[in-house]
C-alpha cells in the first residue's frame, strides 16, 4: 500500500525527493512537453472493496505541502475565468444597448417602452447567470476546443427558451425585435471574446505562466506509447516532467525523466512541483491503491486523470455509466446517416451556392490570368475518388503545365512522402508563375465548389484521393471512403503538404469517425487561419 511505501518516517520519501531533484536538475529540459489529449477527461474513480470484501477507509494522514505546490496556473486560470465573465457581461450589455436602439431609438427611455432600460441593465446578469449554469467557466471546459463555443450557443437557445416560456405564462407582450437581435449578438460576441481568450492562453502557454507540470504513471510500455502518442499535439497547456515507472530498463523513457515507482507519486509530486498526475492506459497500481492515493491528494492542486486505452475517439462520442461501481466509458459508433448528415449536405450546398454568386468576379479574374499565364486552358479537371468509392471530375484552377501528367515519372524521386501513395514535390518545376501563386494563397480549390454543389463533395472532409493513390490504400485506410471528399479538413488545418502520410491518415480518419457540425465550424475557422499562414502549400 501507498502509506507502507512512503513509511512514516519519510525515508523513502526524502530518497525520492532527491532522485527527482537529481532527474529534473538544470539539465533536463522540460521542454519535452505533450499533450494531454482534449477529449481525455478526468474519470471517477472506482469505488471497490479490498479483496476480503472490507471496505477501504480512507488514509488519515495528509501531505499539507501539496496544497501549496504548482498554483502558478490555478491562479492564473482563476484570473483568466474571472477575466471572461466580465468581458461576457461587458458584450452583454453591449448587445443589450444595441437592441435598445435598434428596436426603439434613442427615445427608448420614455414611454411605454422605458421598462426595457432597466430590463437592457438586468440582461449582462442574466447571460453571466445562464453561462454559468451551463458550466461555461468551469476550468476543466474552458480553452477546450468546439465544447467551450457549444456551451455558449447552448446558453443563448436556453435564454431564448426561457424567455418564451416567460412571456407565455406571464401575458407578457415582450418585444420579440429586442430579443432578436440582444440574444444572438451576446452570442457572436461571447465567441469572439473567447476566440481572444483562447490566444491569450496560448500565449500564456508558451511563456510557461499557464502551464501544467505533469507525472506519467504506467507500465515502461504504457508511458513510452502515451508519451509519443502525445507529442503530435502542441495546442494544449501539459509539460511531462516525469515519469513513474515501476519496472524501467533505463533512466529516461522518450526523453522524460524516470523519476521514481509508481507508489513513490506523492514523494514526486512533492519535489517536482508537478499539479497533475496521468495515469496510462496499464498501471500496476489496484483501483484501491489509486483511490488511496486520490484521497491523499485531496486538498491540493494536484489533478488525477486516468487515460484510457482508447485513442482517435472524440469527446462527444464518450460517456461514463456507472456499473457496479466501475465507471465504463461507454463508446458512441459513428454516424454516417441520419439527419445531421442530411443538414450537413444542406448546409454544404448552400454555402457553396451563396458562394459562387458571389466570388464569380474572382473567378473571372483568375480564369484569366491562368490563361494569359500559359498555354492550355484555365480549368483543370481531374478524376478523385468519392464517397464509397464512387468517381467523379473534380476541378481546379489549373497551376501546371498541361503537359504536368506526362511529367510525373521525372519527378516521381523526389516525393516528400517516400513510397507512399500521395505524391507531393517541394519547388514541382510544373508548376507555372500564376500557379505557383494559387497554390500558396489556395484559390486553385474554389472550383471545387461547383463539385460540392453537385454533392459529389463536402465542404469539410478527408483528402479527395487519386484512383492509383487507393489502389494502393490498405484495409483500415479504406475507411476515409465512408465520407465525402472535402473542400478543406483536418489535414489542411494541421500542415497540409508537410504531412507525412500516416499523420494524414490519421487525421482523416479521426474526422471520419467523429465529425460534427460545431468541428465543421471550427475547421473552417481554422482554415483561413492555415491559408493566411501559407504554411505546407506548395
Amino acid at each position: 500500500m501507498i502509506e507502507d511505501k512512503l513509511g512514516a518516517d519519510g525515508r523513502r520519501a526524502s530518497r525520492t525527493a532527491r532522485a527527482v531533484s537529481e532527474a529534473l536538475g538544470e539539465s533536463a529540459e522540460p521542454a519535452t512537453g505533450v499533450a494531454l489529449a482534449p477529449d481525455e477527461r478526468p474519470v471517477a474513480v472506482p469505488d471497490p472493496r479490498d479483496a476480503d470484501g472490507a471496505a477501504v477507509e480512507a488514509p488519515t494522514d495528509r501531505h499539507p505541502d501539496l496544497s501549496t505546490l504548482s498554483l502558478q496556473r490555478t491562479r492564473w486560470l482563476r484570473r483568466y475565468v474571472r477575466s471572461l465573465a466580465l468581458s461576457d457581461f461587458v458584450v452583454a450589455l453591449v448587445a443589450g444597448v444595441v437592441a435598445l436602439l435598434v428596436r426603439f431609438g434613442v427615445d427608448a427611455s420614455e414611454g411605454p417602452n422605458s421598462a426595457y432600460v432597466p430590463i437592457t441593465l438586468a440582461f449582462p446578469l442574466a447571460w453571466v447567470g445562464v453561462l454559468a449554469l451551463g458550466r461555461a467557466y468551469e476550468p476543466r471546459f474552458v480553452g477546450d476546443g468546439a465544447d467551450e463555443f457549444r456551451r455558449v450557443l447552448d446558453a443563448g437557445v436556453r435564454l431564448i427558451a426561457v424567455l418564451a416560456i416567460a412571456s407565455y405564462l406571464l401575458n407578457w407582450s415582450f418585444a420579440r425585435g429586442y430579443a432578436i437581435v440582444a440574444i444572438p449578438l451576446a452570442v457572436l460576441l461571447s465567441l469572439a471574446v473567447r476566440a481572444i481568450g483562447r490566444a491569450v492562453e496560448r500565449r500564456a502557454e508558451n511563456i510557461g505562466v499557464a502551464t501544467r507540470r505533469v507525472l506519467v504513471v504506467g507500465t515502461e510500455r504504457a508511458t513510452a506509447e502515451l508519451i509519443r502518442r502525445l507529442r503530435a499535439y502542441s495546442d494544449h497547456p501539459f509539460l511531462v516532467v516525469g515519469a513513474l515507472v515501476d519496472q524501467s530498463r533505463s533512466q529516461t523513457i522518450e526523453g522524460v525523466p524516470v523519476v521514481g515507482t509508481s507508489r513513490e507519486a506523492v514523494a514526486a509530486i512533492e519535489a517536482s512541483g508537478a499539479d497533475t498526475l496521468a495515469f496510462a492506459a496499464w498501471s500496476t497500481l489496484s483501483q484501491n491503491e489509486l483511490r488511496r492515493l486520490s484521497w491523499e491528494l485531496e486538498g491540493s492542486h494536484v489533478d488525477v486523470m486516468v487515460t484510457p486505452n482508447l485513442t482517435d475517439v472524440s469527446g462527444p462520442r464518450i460517456s461514463v455509466r456507472p456499473v457496479a461501481g466501475l465507471p465504463l466509458l461507454h463508446v458512441e459508433k459513428p454516424e454516417f446517416t441520419g439527419f445531421r448528415r442530411v443538414f450537413k449536405g444542406m448546409f454544404d450546398r448552400g454555402v457553396a451556392f451563396v458562394s459562387l454568386l458571389l466570388l464569380w468576379p474572382l473567378f473571372l479574374a483568375l480564369a484569366i490570368a491562368v490563361r494569359w499565364d500559359s498555354k492550355g486552358p484555365a480549368f483543370f479537371r481531374q478524376e478523385r475518388v468519392g464517397r464509397e468509392g464512387r468517381t467523379f471530375t473534380m476541378l481546379k484552377f489549373r497551376s501546371m503545365s498541361v503537359d504536368a501528367e506526362d511529367r510525373l515519372a521525372e519527378i516521381a524521386t523526389e516525393n516528400v512522402h517516400g513510397d507512399g501513395p500521395m505524391l507531393k514535390v517541394v519547388n514541382d518545376p510544373r508548376i507555372t508563375r500564376v500557379g505557383r501563386f494559387l497554390r500558396r494563397t489556395s484559390l486553385d480549390e474554389l472550383p471545387q465548389l461547383v463539385n460540392v454543389l453537385r454533392g459529389e463533395m463536402s465542404l469539410v472532409g478527408p483528402r479527395p484521393p487519386l484512383p492509383r493513390e487507393v489502389e494502393q490504400y490498405e484495409n483500415h485506410v479504406q475507411r476515409r471512403l465512408l465520407v465525402k471528399p472535402g473542400l478543406t479538413g483536418l489535414w489542411q488545418v494541421s500542415g497540409r503538404s508537410d504531412l507525412d502520410w500516416e499523420s494524414t491518415v490519421r487525421l482523416d480518419l479521426y474526422y471520419v469517425e467523429n465529425w460534427s457540425f460545431m468541428f465543421d465550424i471550427e475547421i473552417l475557422a481554422r482554415t483561413v487561419r492555415a491559408v493566411l499562414a501559407k504554411s505546407g502549400a506548395y
